[in-house]
């Protein structure tokens, strides 16, 4: 057999497509890691030993639910524009002259 018999061909679009479909399947998972990094942050101190210099700070509440609303807010306008051009890629490849 020839070499180019065993090539594995994928059309552009519709390897675009199924990348587009795996980012999208990915979403969930990156917004639960990065949903947990305030869990790393740790309490802030009391403001007595904040005060001090001598505790380690940590971030407040307010700093953390700011975080997990633009994390929330980037993920939505991540999958909405992935599935805009997930829908177009799709209409592409379902037009009659465009296959």
């Amino acid at each position: 057999m020839s070499k180019t018999a065993n090539a594995l061909f994928l059309e552009r679009r519709s390897y675009r497509q199924r990348r587009l479909m795996d980012a999208l399947r990915l979403l969930p998972l990156l917004g639960a890691v990065l949903w947990a990094v305030p869990l790393l942050w740790g309490q802030p101190e009391p403001a007595a030993s904040a005060a001090d210099g001598t505790g380690s700070g940590g971030m407040p509440t307010s700093h953390a639910m700011l975080y997990i609303f633009g994390v929330w807010a980037v993920l939505a306008i991540l999958a909405l524009c992935l599935s805009l051009r997930l829908d177009r890629s799709v209409d592409k490849m379902d037009a009659p002259g465009g296959a």
